[in-house]
């Protein structure tokens, strides 16, 4: 049986059998659509939405062959979705796939069709950031540089989008010879941190979040930095938080999502080995009243596994324990703004609700750990269990939460 605290399961869809990972919304005509990208295989489902506890699946919809299409985004009737490959032990790796974005017309919102597509010529895009207009923000790879970096990417003529900006973590542009990890003392000059800099942890994950004229981005080991993109095609770097050493997986910082009018932001890592195998995860709260000086002021607490619950521990559990996925806003009237409540995907520990209106103190509000799959959709975790993966809260305060073998469940705080 499911545990919860102050949350009720409402509804369900199990996605005909296809996997759920990453979240959009939009609302039409007074119907609630939820596009929810798969994990396992390239493509999405649509879901109708409209009554909670009756959602309709009304199609899916096939993505190219041997490519990740995982994550999307909805707005102002376009969607936008990833392409990149496979990676090995993810689904069927292929020695052919596409990269980039995907721009589609998602005015009908049952029938998407497909307005063109941008490729940055090295191995695609991962998390991205899209809430209307002309400019899509990636965490793309581009030639001659190492992980993925910032990339604006100019979509106001839908067939033939451009990329006409980008950021980087210094030691990134390999082809222009910079060093990627130089001196300490040089590092902490620039609030850089001091260790942990190799290739594969110095990247940008989250979608860089934008809010006015800047974005909050997740650079894994490199912290949590926040850039000025006032003018989009010249980014400028304002200041940078690590929290690797001592905290985080090689995704130290998987997310970072600004708190309008309050000068705070709330930043994640990512779990990424089973049985906590790795340094420890966090989620926590920054002060950015001295945007030049960002402070990490407190963390959230751990989550405990409830009375009842069979395991003795969320490590005894197996699958993934700890933060992944928070609810994100990025500006759409069909979702709710995040506020005092965060809405986090803790992997094996299902839906964790934090209370941060004393931002000094966060506390744990509610919870729901659904029930293990009974069968697998891929093959991962090692052993069999529920993994949340991504949450999306809509204006009437329903949640969506996917996990990678199973469907979407329908949830309500109770809060």
């Amino acid at each position: 049986m499911p545990f919860s605290k102050n949350v009720d399961l409402v509804g369900y869809d199990d996605l005909d059998g296809h996997s759920g990972f990453k979240l959009a919304m939009q609302e039409v005509d007074g119907s609630f659509y939820l596009y929810v990208a798969a994990l396992w295989e390239p493509g999405l489902n649509i879901i109708d939405v409209t009554d909670p506890e009756h959602p309709r699946y009304v199609r899916w919809v096939s993505g190219p062959p041997g490519t990740w299409t995982l994550q999307v985004q909805v707005a102002e009737g376009k969607m936008i979705t990833n392409m990149e490959p496979i990676p090995q032990g993810w689904g069927t790796p292929s020695s052919s796939f596409q990269e980039g974005i995907t721009i589609w017309d998602v005015a009908d919102p049952e029938n998407p069709k497909e307005l063109g597509t941008w490729s940055p010529g090295a191995t695609g895009t991962h998390r991205n950031h899209y809430e209307g207009g002309r400019y899509v923000h990636t965490a793309t790879t581009l030639p001659g540089f190492a992980g993925h970096l910032y990339g604006v990417v100019d979509i106001e003529e839908p067939t033939h989008p451009e990329l006409v900006g980008k950021w980087w973590f210094p030691g990134q542009a390999t082809s222009l010879g910079e060093e990627y990890a130089p001196d300490i003392a040089t590092r902490i000059d620039k609030g850089w941190p001091a260790q942990g800099m190799h290739t594969p942890s110095i990247s940008i994950h989250g979608g860089p979040y934008i809010e006015g004229d800047r974005a909050y981005c997740a650079w894994m080991r490199g912290g949590f930095v926040l850039l000025d993109v006032s003018d989009p095609v010249n980014p400028q770097h304002i200041s940078t938080l690590p929290v690797y050493p001592p905290l985080g997986s090689s995704i130290a910082v998987h997310t970072a999502i600004p708190l309008p009018g309050r000068q705070l932001a709330v930043i994640n890592s990512e779990a990424l080995n089973e049985r906590c195998a790795e340094p420890v995860n966090m989620a926590g709260i920054v002060d950015l009243s001295d945007e030049t000086d960002p402070v990490l002021i407190s963390l959230f607490p751990t989550p405990e596994v409830p009375e009842g619950y069979p395991a003795s521990s969320f490590r005894e559990k197996g699958g993934r324990f700890g933060p992944h996925n928070q609810h994100q806003y990025q500006h759409q009237p069909c979702l709710a703004p995040v506020e005092n409540h965060i809405y986090l995907t803790y992997f094996n520990a299902g839906l964790q609700i934090f209370d941060i209106s004393d931002p000094y103190f966060p506390r744990i509000a509610g919870y729901y750990i659904a029930d293990d799959p009974t069968t697998r959709r891929g093959p991962l975790p090692t052993d069999l269990v529920t993994q949340a993966e991504d949450v999306l809260v809509d204006r009437r305060g329903y949640a969506y939460v996917t996990d990678k073998n199973a469907g979407v469940s329908i949830l309500r705080f109770q809060g």
